[in-house]
Parts: structure tokens; sequence; C-alpha cells
């Protein structure tokens, strides 16, 4: 699914747990963190954000997809980067690399030891590398 094609797609719907699953791939999941970034301070994005994706994942009954130190990574991320004054499609041409390289952006800041830690799973953990 390409989030910016999905006009439909609101933080109200992330939160009611009104997403197609099988549309709902990571560039959606970095739009809905944009969205968040965009409405709230970073704490409150990331409380509301990790708090629906722990309520979505278990409604789908997958819980053991939720990984919470990719999810406040990423929002970390997307906030450091966006800017208020943009739009999706100015956010995403500028970071191309935390849509289509994620795992190389992960890679940055994790070894892949301490990033599928079943610690780092279940909360988020400090990088163990310097971003270089």
């Amino acid at each position: 699914m390409s989030a910016a094609l999905e006009p439909r797609l609101s933080i109200e719907q992330f939160e009611a747990g009104d997403v197609d699953a099988e549309r709902f791939d990571h560039e959606a999941h970095v739009y809905v963190g944009w969205l968040y970034v965009q409405a709230f301070d970073l704490a409150d994005a990331v409380a509301r954000f990790d708090c629906a994706l722990r309520r979505l994942t278990a409604h789908l009954g997958v819980p053991g997809k939720y990984h919470a130190t990719i999810t406040w990574l990423f929002l970390v991320l997307i906030n450091e980067r966006a800017t208020r004054d943009e739009t999706w499609e100015e956010f995403r041409s500028r970071n191309e690399s935390l849509i289509r390289d994620s795992k190389a952006t992960m890679r940055r800041y994790y070894s892949d030891t301490l990033l599928f830690s079943d610690a780092a799973r279940r909360h988020f953990v400090l990088p163990d590398k310097l971003a270089v």
C-alpha cells in the first residue's frame, strides 16, 4: 500500500484498528508515524502510536509482530526529520531511506544481536552503535 494513495488512513482509524492488515505495509507504518509526529509532541506521539500498534497487532492475532525498539526508533527518526510545514509527499521524497532501506537504517544504530533480542522486542533499548 502506498500511504500517499490512501487519503482515508488517519490516526483515528489506526487507533480504532480500522486498518486493512494486508495493505498496511512498512510505508504505511511510516506514514501513520508521520501523522502522529505532525499532530503531537514526540512523547505523546510515541505513547499513542505504541499503544495503538500493540492493540492493533493483538486484535489481528499477531502480537509477535510488534517490536518496541523498531517502533520507537522510527518515530524518533521521523520526528527528527519532519518539518511542520511539509506534506507527506515532500517528507517521503526527502526520507526514502526510512521507507525503502529500513533495514540499513536500523543497522546504523543497532547490531542484529541487540535489535532482534527479546528485550528489544518487548521494550525500547538504546542503540549499541553510533550512527555515522
